[in-house]
């Protein structure tokens, strides 16, 4: 039995992304469908004194219909320094920031030319913290010919060897039944509840970017309280 799951390699996730890697055999990595520019494909959320707010990684301009894989990253390095002074504004207070802001340091210096590799080393070091073993395999590399939705999964699922498939519920909204049933795949829901924890800044705020809780709660608390979601 191998359960996957399959997701575009967004910019550091938020933590209902990392329990699924971490309930699951193998991360499939989407990165055949359309770039979307104001999604969760290149940018996430921190917290500030003033609320949350976007961080965005700069890539160039490109076509509407551009996959993920594609998509190049703005070689000008302002945004890097300028995610860097962000990062250090809003948790140098925060209890663990000395511990993580070394790895944080490290995902800006790392130097490639597709926004997909950057995220997928924000992807790497996020799972090291959480101590996250995974196998990856990106989808690019399987024999698919086409495909939507539910089909396109199922054709993904069956390149991969893949039975289970560990979905996240916002797929609910266009989930077919049939194709997995015909296929022999099943489908298990994501049951993830955010946990609360100390947060800087007043009122807890939940979904923000995974480091959030990094930075607030350390490695090594940050992986059990992931473990209990």
């Amino acid at each position: 039995m191998l359960t996957a799951v399959i997701h575009q390699p967004d910019f550091m996730p938020y933590l209902g992304f990392f329990h699924r890697l971490l309930n699951a055999d193998l991360y499939i990595i989407l990165d055949t469908v359309q770039f979307l520019i104001r999604g969760w494909h290149r940018r996430d959320k921190i917290k500030t004194q003033n609320g949350e707010k976007w961080i965005t990684v700069s890539t160039r301009k490109c076509p509407v219909d551009t996959n993920i894989k594609d998509v190049l990253l703005d070689p000008d390095d302002k945004w890097r320094q300028k995610h860097l002074r962000l990062f250090k504004q809003n948790y140098q207070k925060a209890p663990f920031f000395n511990e993580i802001f070394p790895y944080v340091q490290e995902l800006y210096e790392y130097k490639c030319e597709k926004m997909m590799e950057f995220n997928m080393h924000s992807i790497n070091i996020v799972s090291l913290l959480f101590d996250i073993s995974i196998n990856k395999i990106l989808a690019s590399t399987l024999n698919i010919i086409s495909g939507r939705n539910n089909e396109l999964n199922v054709a993904i699922l069956k390149e991969a060897g893949a039975n289970i498939y560990l979905s996240g519920i916002g797929a609910r909204e266009y989930y077919d039944p049939a194709p997995y049933k015909t296929a022999g795949i099943k489908v298990i829901w994501q049951n993830f509840k955010h946990p609360v924890y100390p947060q800087q800044f007043g009122e807890f705020i939940p979904y923000l970017s995974s480091v959030d809780l990094l930075f607030n709660c350390g490695i090594e608390e940050s992986r059990k309280i992931l473990r209990t979601c």
